[in-house]
């Protein structure tokens, strides 16, 4: 009778540790897009700049050149370049730059755009404040579109010693057709669309 009751209170605990185990699983999995998120916006990780609604750090002597530079998906039927080449500015300093669209169909099309930061080590401190990235724009034929972007470089570069020689940083944009408007016979770039796209948004914002 001891052996048996012994028996099943070690089946009972076997069960919820599974119970809680599984149950662990899932909320992890609940949360880790925003942690991953967090930690990207944090760190950097994967040239993911940060986002701030406003500047409000001191601008120092110190400059940096910042370069633009714009790619398009063979899906998107559109022209897509950065309206200046690079820009030198000093650190904390606020600047305005813009990319410009051309829709070369003879239809409407929409494209939605993903970026990332490079050297990778300095993305945590590239800020947006303004930013087209991840917005569906639709261009209908033959129409052009500037689209801004406004940004500072966080003087707090100069006191990472991983960072701190870096005298350039690159802001990269690719554009991709969103994957409603992607026509149903070339299910492929649906299929390479919807990889980029989800896996950047999960580790962008």
């Amino acid at each position: 009778m001891s052996s048996g009751t012994d028996f099943s209170r070690r089946n009972r605990r076997t069960a919820t540790t599974a119970f809680v185990v599984v149950a662990g699983m899932v909320g992890l999995t609940f949360a880790f897009v925003p942690l991953y998120t967090l930690i990207c916006q944090v760190t950097g990780l994967g040239g993911t700049p940060q986002v701030a609604e406003r500047n409000e750090t001191d601008v120092s002597t110190q400059e940096i050149t910042v370069r633009f530079d714009a790619n398009v998906d063979r899906s998107l039927p559109w022209d897509f370049a950065p309206n200046e080449a690079s820009v030198t500015i000093n650190l904390g300093a606020e600047y305005l730059t813009s990319y410009r669209s051309t829709n070369l169909s003879d239809e409407a099309v929409t494209g939605i755009s993903t970026f990332n930061v490079t050297p990778l080590k300095a993305a945590q401190y590239f800020t947006k404040i303004e930013c087209f990235c991840f917005t569906e724009q639709t261009l209908e034929p033959g129409q052009s579109v500037d689209m801004p972007v406004t940004f500072y470089i966080d003087p707090a570069i100069l006191e990472d010693e991983l960072a701190n020689e870096v005298q350039t940083i690159t802001l990269s944009y690719t554009f991709y057709r969103t994957l409603d408007d992607i026509p149903d016979e070339e299910p492929e770039i649906i299929s390479e669309a919807d990889q980029v796209i989800t896996t950047a948004q999960v580790g962008s914002f």
